[in-house]
């Protein structure tokens, strides 16, 4: 059996690999097609990212220190800052130049 924990958010967004956090509701239809896109940062990104998903109707407190108006929303932080920002469907190579030049 392990040990192993997984790290808490907070812990996450305080290190060094950058943080891709993806603010999405289950009835919003631009989020359901960040789903695939992020799938594809996952494979080119590797442990050189992490990506998190958190709904805003499940944790509404999260949205709200966020500052989340509308979804999808997606973060990236790094060492507990917010290095970039950006509302609605990106592209899957565009979110992976802006997480390699972080």
């Amino acid at each position: 059996m392990s040990t192993e924990t997984k790290p808490s958010f907070k812990e996450l967004i305080q290190g060094d690999t950058p943080v891709l956090v993806d603010f999405f509701a289950t009835w919003c239809g631009p989020c359901k097609m960040m789903s695939p896109i992020l799938d594809e940062v996952k494979t080119a990104m590797g442990n050189r990212a992490h990506i998190i998903k958190i709904d805003v109707d499940k944790n509404p407190g999260a949205a709200q220190a966020f500052q989340v108006q509308g979804v999808p929303t997606l973060v990236i932080m790094k060492k507990g800052d917010i290095v970039w920002r950006q509302s609605g469907v990106i592209p899957a190579k565009q979110l992976v130049e802006v997480l390699e030049n972080i």
